[in-house]
């Protein structure tokens, strides 16, 4: 047995923050102290979180790790090294990787490689296509994050595009569908017009031109109707859009079946910066206008917005080049996801108490997340020390993330993850990630 106790730290949590400590025995959360006073236990390891806050461990609902398959970008192992590094203690990866994880069979070999890669916890969205609806009774509910459904073609291709199939799985899955929403026909249509008075790969500015406003609502809006008209739990992803707002209601998370994610690159970046970082901030759905950005950042201070992830997706430097048609879509965001956000709460969009509800509180009572996202006694110890009064600046050496670069380099940030602690490890510290640590499978209660 094995106690840490970390001390002197403002804990967030639960719509509060408190000085306090946390006495984690092993795997989980012993005790919650208020107040200065020393545990009445013994104690192996003492940390000390003088002028930090002690938060739950991040969870991403949204990442790429290109496992398997498209490695030469990123892989498991050096993307939950990231995910150490920036106080993400949990994922969700998608199914569009090399073969696509649209079997049984492909499913459970990414779990077991998972096992034996992850440094922090880890679950998987099964992939819908327009042929294999019939496999959604078959997956275990208590394992598998969610069915992944792209309303839009993407990275990977897998467009489900037919309005039986569409049906079929909103009345089948039996379980939270998460939705790219982008409508190809619109999609298609701007493309061709695009080309025609700008030639074959546009300047990377007229992307969010290309995959327009009215691409994401149309697909949205058309999501939103299937899941009220079939009862469907629907989860859509990366909101980009002041119009999509509309969609969502501003209620507890807990009263509602269609919910919200806004990802880290629309909050950050607006289309001005296709000037400054060309298709390094190129993804789908674009980027947009500064409006829109402003209007997620504000959704985030009511229940709008539910969940704040980051849809990481590293590619090489090599494959960003050239424009709106030819660079390649996604950008790694997940080790600087936390930092990214605390800038947002020290410009007053919302308080460290809302960054903790909707990265961490919410993504586990979104997806049912047994014993994680919260500080409690009995969860388990997946925590992060954060240093609110931390100035860096992002440099290529720091990234851990295969591909080796990030959208923020050069950027300076004013608060640095101190340690993450991952089932009771300490897996992140002094810039160092604990690599031969292993995250264990996310459980839901379903």
């Amino acid at each position: 047995m094995k106690r840490i106790w970390i001390k002197n730290a403002v804990i967030v949590n639960e719509g509060r923050q408190f000085k306090g400590s946390v006495v984690t025995e092993d795997e989980t959360i012993y005790r919650i102290i208020e107040g200065d006073a020393t545990p009445e236990c013994d104690i192996n390891e003492t940390i000390d979180a003088e002028g930090c806050f002690l938060l739950p461990g991040v969870i991403d609902d949204h990442v790429h790790f290109r496992d398997p398959g498209l490695t030469h970008k990123a892989d498991m192992a050096t993307e939950t090294a990231a995910a150490a590094a920036g106080g993400v203690t949990s994922f969700m990866d998608m199914p569009n990787c090399n073969p696509q994880t649209t079997t049984i069979e492909a499913l459970e070999n990414k779990f077991a490689d998972a096992a034996t890669k992850c440094v922090v916890n880890y679950s998987f969205y099964f992939g819908a296509t327009n042929n294999n609806a019939d496999q959604l009774k078959d997956l275990d509910k208590t394992h598998v994050c969610g069915v992944k459904l792209f309303m839009g073609a993407s990275t990977g291709n897998m467009l489900v595009d037919r309005m039986e199939a569409l049906k079929k799985i909103f009345s089948e899955a039996g379980m939270l569908i998460a939705t790219h929403c982008e409508d190809q026909t619109v999609i298609s249509r701007n493309t061709a017009e695009v080309k025609e008075k700008y030639g074959e790969d546009a300047d990377i500015s007229l992307h969010p031109i290309i995959r327009s406003e009215e691409a994401c609502y149309n697909s949205s809006s058309l999501a939103v109707r299937l899941a009220k008209e079939t009862g469907a739990r629907l989860h859509i992803l990366h909101v980009s859009t002041a119009k999509e707002l509309e969609l969502f209601e501003d209620k507890p998370l807990k009263e509602k079946k269609i919910t919200s994610e806004a990802c880290v690159s629309h909050l950050m970046f607006c289309d001005e910066d296709y000037k400054t970082l060309g298709g390094r901030i190129k993804c789908n759905p674009s980027i947009k206008t500064r409006a829109d950005r402003d209007a997620l950042r504000k959704a985030l201070s009511s229940n709008l917005i539910d969940v704040i992830g980051t849809d990481h997706a590293p590619h090489l430097l090599s494959e960003k080049q050239g424009g709106a048609l030819k660079a390649v879509s996604g950008m790694p965001s997940l080790q600087f996801s936390l930092v990214s956000i605390y800038e947002l709460v020290k410009e007053g969009v919302l308080s460290v108490e809302q960054l903790v509800q909707k990265m961490c509180h919410a993504p586990a009572e979104l997806y049912q997340i047994k014993e994680r996202g919260f500080i409690r006694e009995g969860y388990k110890a997946d925590l992060v020390i954060l240093n609110p009064d931390h100035e860096w600046t992002v440099t290529a050496d720091c990234i851990k993330s295969r591909c080796g670069w990030s959208p923020m380099e050069g950027r300076n940030f004013h608060s640095k993850v101190e340690k993450t602690l991952v089932n009771g490890t300490v897996v992140y510290e002094n810039d160092t990630v604990n690599t031969a640590h292993r995250g264990q499978a996310l459980v839901f209660n379903r």
